[in-house]
């Protein structure tokens, strides 16, 4: 197996010295260097650098620079997402995030992690577990998404929480660890009034 095939099967993979992985990780990077430094206006050539970084994208899609990732092409979202300031994806595994989704500034989402064993880890051996957010969910600000979870359809992640575990559809979900707070319901429709 390739290195790049035993990350996607959530086996130990070398990504620091593997040819192929580094190649990737460095042609990311040179995108994200041009995406970042464009100015605000350039909106065409900026969707232009993500469609050609990113493995799947809708067509309506806002990622507010800065943003990072390794690889980008693990990386798949849906129509309407709407990125803050400082999101980070460490995408080793794929990140599958669905429509109608909005992410606050400083957001991470970490497919990858270093084995506890010493050896392996200082041998550069990293694994990396998949990441997939539903559709209509709201990832308030600071929140990072540890390797290997699914967050459900409807639901809000409140703000600095360090997701964990999966979480179900149609909550709110805060903490650290995060955990359900209360199931969303028609009452919250009445929480902000329109004018």
């Amino acid at each position: 197996m390739t290195e790049k095939e035993k990350a996607a099967a959530g086996l130990l993979y070398d990504a620091n010295n593997d040819q192929d992985i580094l190649r990737a990780r460095e042609r990311a990077k040179e995108i994200l260097y041009d995406y970042n430094l464009l100015r605000p206006g350039m909106q065409t050539e900026k969707k232009q650098l993500l469609k050609s970084l990113l493995g799947k994208a809708g067509n309506n899609f806002i990622f507010e620079p800065p943003f990072f990732c390794d690889y980008g092409y693990n990386i798949e979202i849906g129509e309407n997402f709407f990125a803050n300031m400082n999101f980070v994806v460490l995408d080793g595994a794929k990140v599958t995030i669905g429509s109608n989704v909005f992410i606050a500034p400083g957001v991470g989402i970490y497919t990858a992690g270093h084995p506890f064993d010493v050896k392996q880890r200082i041998s550069g051996l990293e694994y990396a577990f998949p990441v997939t957010i539903g559709n209509n969910v709201w990832i308030g600000a600071g929140v990072h998404i540890l390797p290997g979870v699914t967050i459900g359809d409807n639901t809000v992640i409140g703000a600095g929480s360090v997701v964990s575990k999966d979480i179900p559809s149609n909550v709110l979900a805060a903490g650290n660890p995060c955990r359900v707070i209360r199931p969303i319901t028609d009452s919250d429709k009445d929480k902000y009034k329109l004018v």
